[in-house]
């Protein structure tokens, strides 16, 4: 371990378990593809169910689980309901996952 390793300051545990908890919701291939259409554009269920093949109820549920982690917002305009990206790290979290496995 170097000098600058061991100086640097340690994430305080419950800081940690939030980002476990987060990180476990976000770890799921439909959620991850949801993230990564979302990190493009704006969304409503209907389209990024199609895109993952899953029905729209089950779609829907990705995307509670997401935004009560702070993941993402949904605005509504008209009958519709557009889904984003409101956490600016999801860019880099995706980025580090395409460059290792895509």
């Amino acid at each position: 371990m170097t000098t600058r390793t061991r100086k640097r300051k340690l994430t305080p545990l419950p800081a940690l378990e939030q980002a476990a908890e987060c990180l476990k919701i976000l770890a799921h291939p439909h959620r991850l593809r949801i993230v990564q259409m979302l990190l493009r554009g704006r969304y409503t269920v209907g389209e990024l169910a199609e895109a993952c093949e899953i029905p729209s109820h089950m779609a829907s549920e990705h995307l509670r689980l997401m935004q009560r982690c702070g993941f993402l917002t949904s605005q509504k305009e008209g009958r519709k309901n557009f889904y984003e990206v409101s956490e600016p790290h999801l860019e880099s979290i995706m980025q580090n996952i395409e460059a290792r496995f895509g």
